[in-house]
């Protein structure tokens, strides 16, 4: 029999300035942040019915003095762009005398930095949450619960506490169907943490997720946030035709999106039954488009193929794509820049999250650095003051071209893809690739995204950003005429340019100080900087 607790979850401020944010488009439609925390509402799923539960999103709302009186003990969650605020929160909950436990990715990567923290909970917390339950329960106020590697059962993972959110706060709710990526890119903390073994839940523990969100009201965007969605093929084909009857027998209350690799594109099977199942964007790393970069890092499931063609096969079935790239890898040319900057043109991808290579805690790519002598120290420590996510700050480490050429091709980068005029133009061939025929237009009644209302979101967007007017209203016209279906989505992105158009003139500016800093170092001190050490 467990005693009664009043647990105050906190959800840390991610830091500013990230490409993550999207502040301002969430401002266009009344929302105050675009995730919710899945992680920490599974875990509040797994405390003590009896113990009482508040969550409190820093993103999204205040902590207050009274939330930490009232509180016995006190949770914290999150990942690396986090860090700042949760050792923050740590300190902050010890001074109102309150024991705190921590857990989640950036903790499982990084404890030591949590070493303030009167518990942590260290890896999937599924395996020993009830060690902690057990411990705080005899009156133990310090711990530390390790989990093994890969064990944890997500069939068993219990119904997340959706009834702790204020769905009115957030862009799109997520849910989880797997966890683990087959494949073993360097520079990635995923298999590290979750394994190459792709775990997923069971096809009615999916549907249950669903079916609560649908009961409490919920409508619109939906978040699959599985870091690979194909990463287990057998098991999401007996998944999705589900799905596809579900979403029909209740006339289409969610829209998905979701992350995969690229290969996705060699199912035709696939995609069809994605699209069936009401998919409309699909986040894929592409990192670079030199194969022998892709080589390097040990992405080779984007090496023999045309990515751009791949990307293109993902438009037909009325999925838009959005990627991630890197800059800072070893093997780069001294015209990488460019040829990013053709190929994002080339494939027609509109938002593009374009960042620094950093050497994630845990990795082959930071074992790897370590090894050669070229990692910083302190590399897995993410200052309070610096004002940017990792892809922003990096690289930690150092680069075999030098620095002030790598800040220059992403400087280039940033420059040429967040111009209004190529975002534009990335926006009407997009267009014209996405095929929505056979799909519902509206919208269901409580999707927050009905706010986005065509015209008038446009000129608001043309408001706030006057330099965007021409290019943009020339693209709502064009495509108002020629696909219609696929409208509201290019709107969608118009609005996320409030947030990544600014976005990536700050980091621009940071960058050019970061190269005038450079330019300022004695030649001596520069050659020091750039030159990569020898092995050790």
């Amino acid at each position: 029999m467990t005693h009664p607790c009043r647990v105050l979850m906190i959800y840390p401020k991610f830091v500013p300035n990230s490409f993550w944010n999207y502040t301002q488009a969430c401002e266009l439609v009344g929302a105050k942040y675009p995730a919710a925390p899945l992680g920490l509402i599974t875990v509040a799923a797994m405390l003590p019915k009896q113990w009482d539960i508040r969550l409190i999103n820093r993103n999204t709302e205040s902590l207050t003095d009274a939330d930490l009186d009232w509180a016995d003990l006190v949770m914290i969650g999150g990942m690396l762009n986090q860090q700042p605020d949760a050792i923050h929160l740590i300190d902050l909950a010890h001074r109102h005398g309150k024991p705190v436990c921590v857990g989640g990715p950036d903790v499982s990567s990084s404890p030591h930095l949590y070493a303030d923290a009167d518990f942590q909970v260290i890896g999937e917390a599924e395996q020993i949450i009830e060690h902690f339950i057990a411990a705080w329960d005899k009156g133990e106020r310090n711990g530390v619960f390790v989990a093994e590697k890969f064990k944890a059962d997500v069939t068993l993972s219990p119904m997340p506490r959706y009834d702790l959110l204020n769905f009115d706060h957030y862009l799109f709710i997520g849910v989880q169907y797997s966890r683990g990526c087959p494949f073993t890119c360097e520079f990635c903390d995923i298999i590290e943490l979750y394994g190459r073994v792709p775990r997923t839940k069971t096809n009615d523990q999916i549907l249950a997720e669903l079916q609560v969100l649908y009961d409490r009201g919920y409508r619109g965007h939906v978040d699959f946030v599985d870091d690979n969605f194909i990463g287990n093929k057998k098991n999401l084909r007996t998944l999705l035709p589900r799905l596809k009857d579900w979403l029909e027998e209740r006339d289409y209350p969610f829209e998905f999106s979701t992350e995969a690799s690229i290969n996705i594109a060699d199912d035709s099977e696939l995609l069809q039954a994605m699209k069936d199942a009401n998919f409309f964007a699909i986040f894929v790393g592409i990192e670079s488009p030199d194969p022998e970069t892709l080589v390097q890092m040990k992405k080779k499931q984007n090496t023999r193929r045309n990515i751009a063609e791949c990307v293109h096969k993902i438009y037909s079935y009325g999925m838009f794509v959005t990627a991630g790239f890197i800059v800072g890898f070893d093997t780069e040319k001294a015209s990488m820049g460019q040829a990013m900057i053709d190929f994002i043109e080339e494939a027609s991808i509109p938002v593009c999250m374009v960042g620094l290579l950093y050497a994630l805690p845990g990795t082959q790519l930071t074992r790897r650095l370590a090894a050669e002598g070229r990692l910083h120290q302190g590399h897995d420590l993410m200052l309070a003051e610096q004002a940017g996510d990792q892809c922003t700050l990096g690289c930690n480490f150092d680069t075999k071209r030098p620095l002030r050429d790598v800040l220059a091709d992403y400087k280039a980068v940033l420059g040429h893809v967040y111009s209004p005029t190529a975002y534009a133009g990335r926006l009407s061939r997009l267009a014209a690739m996405l095929d929505r025929s056979n799909r519902r237009r509206e919208l269901p009644d409580g999707d927050v995204r009905k706010r986005l209302g065509g015209i008038e979101s446009v000129h608001r967007i043309m408001q706030a950003l006057p330099e965007v007017r021409e290019p943009f209203w020339k693209t709502f016209v064009e495509i108002a005429k020629t696909n219609p279906g696929a409208l509201r989505y290019i709107v969608m992105l118009m609005a996320l340019y409030m947030h990544l158009g600014p976005f990536a003139k700050r980091v621009i500016g940071e960058i050019d100080r970061r190269m005038a800093e450079l330019d300022e170092m004695p030649a001596a001190r520069v050659a020091v900087v750039n030159q990569a050490r020898a092995p050790v």
